[in-house]
C-alpha cells in the first residue's frame, strides 16, 4: 500500500491526477464509495485552487494512524498571493473567481478536520483529514 504520494499542481491535468490519486489511495485504505467521493471531491477543489489562485503549487495525500483509527490526510499547499480573508473565504458562497463559492467550505464539509494557514504575499497551506468509520 502507498502509504504517501504527491502530485505539483502545474496545469489541469495535474488536477485529473491528483484526484485519482486521492480515490486510489482512499479505497486502498478501505473507504467506502461515498467517503472515496469526498475525499476525490476535496482533492479536487483544493487542486483547483492552488491552479486558479496560486498557479503552482503541490497536493500530499498520506495514510494517518491514530490510535486504533486509520485515515487519510490531503496536505495542499502553494506559494501563491496568499488568502486576504480567511474568514469570508469560509463562507459558502464567497469566490473571487466567479465560481460556486462552494470550494472551502465544501472541502471542510467533505472532511472530518481540516486547517487552514495562510499568508498574504507567502502562501496558503490547506491541512484535511478523514478517518474510517
Amino acid at each position: 500500500m502507498t502509504s504517501q504520494s504527491c502530485v505539483q499542481i502545474n496545469n489541469e491535468w495535474d488536477i485529473v491526477n491528483a484526484r485519482q490519486l486521492g480515490r486510489n489511495l482512499a479505497k486502498e485504505i478501505g473507504f467506502g464509495i461515498v467517503d472515496q467521493a469526498r475525499v476525490t471531491t476535496a482533492v479536487s477543489e483544493l487542486a483547483r485552487n492552488i491552479f486558479l489562485y496560486a498557479k503552482t503549487g503541490k497536493i500530499q495525500i498520506e495514510a494517518i494512524h491514530d490510535g486504533n483509527k486509520t485515515g487519510l490526510k490531503i496536505t495542499a499547499s502553494d506559494q501563491g498571493p496568499g488568502i486576504h480573508d480567511i474568514r469570508a473565504a469560509m463562507e459558502d458562497g464567497y469566490s473571487t473567481s466567479g465560481g460556486l463559492g462552494a470550494g472551502l467550505p465544501g472541502v471542510k464539509r467533505l472532511m472530518d478536520d481540516f486547517i487552514i494557514q495562510s499568508k498574504v504575499d507567502e502562501g496558503t497551506e490547506i491541512v484535511a483529514s478523514k478517518w474510517l468509520r
